[in-house]
């Protein structure tokens, strides 16, 4: 009986030494197989999952008879308070001037009229370069609040954006601060 449970010793040549088959193929065509037998399973599910319910009637939905619209509305937002200061008017403008005629990076103005922050501010500003400059810094100053002191200027990071989304809501930020310093 003990000798039934003794295997004989295998030799060096024997099959123990022979490479196995899944390290004499490549890393791509391993990958190959085992998307080819992953493609195989999905089409074996979605045929199962159609089988299992080709049996359920069901009738197409008409968003109409789910989606209602009060005839009022019943919430509106509360009324947006007008800047009452110069700076927070000004940035409140260029901030309108900005979504009106486009935002561009690299310039103050592109050939098509876009802006950029530092362009938005200066156009509203009508040649008013002490308004000018306080609107900058309160910009830079919102900037920096909510990007870090690490940020030089106001034109490069108005370049560092590839929209306006973020420009146009610092804009917005300033002004609200310009306007609670009563700038």
């Amino acid at each position: 009986m003990a000798a039934s449970l003794h295997t004989a010793p295998t030799d060096q040549a024997g099959p123990a030494a022979a490479p196995a088959t899944s390290d004499c193929l490549s890393l791509d065509i391993r990958l190959a197989a085992v998307e080819a037998a992953m493609t195989v399973k999905l089409d074996e599910a979605a045929v199962a999952h159609e089988v299992r319910i080709a049996h359920i009637h069901t009738e197409p939905v008409d968003l109409a008879d789910v989606i209602t619209v009060p005839l009022t509305p019943t919430l509106q937002p509360p009324p947006q308070q007008l800047p009452t200061t110069p700076v927070a008017a000004l940035l409140e403008r260029a901030r309108a001037r900005m979504e009106a005629d486009g935002w561009c990076a690299g310039a103050l103005t592109d050939e098509s009229g876009a802006v950029c922050l530092l362009g938005a501010i200066r156009k509203e500003a009508g040649g008013n370069r002490s308004l000018e400059a306080d609107a900058a810094s309160v910009v830079l100053d919102a900037i920096r609040r909510r990007f870090g002191d690490h940020v030089d200027s106001v034109p490069s990071f108005n370049d560092t954006h590839m929209s306006s989304r973020i420009p146009a809501r610092m804009l917005g930020e300033a002004a609200s601060i310009a306007d609670a310093q009563g700038l």
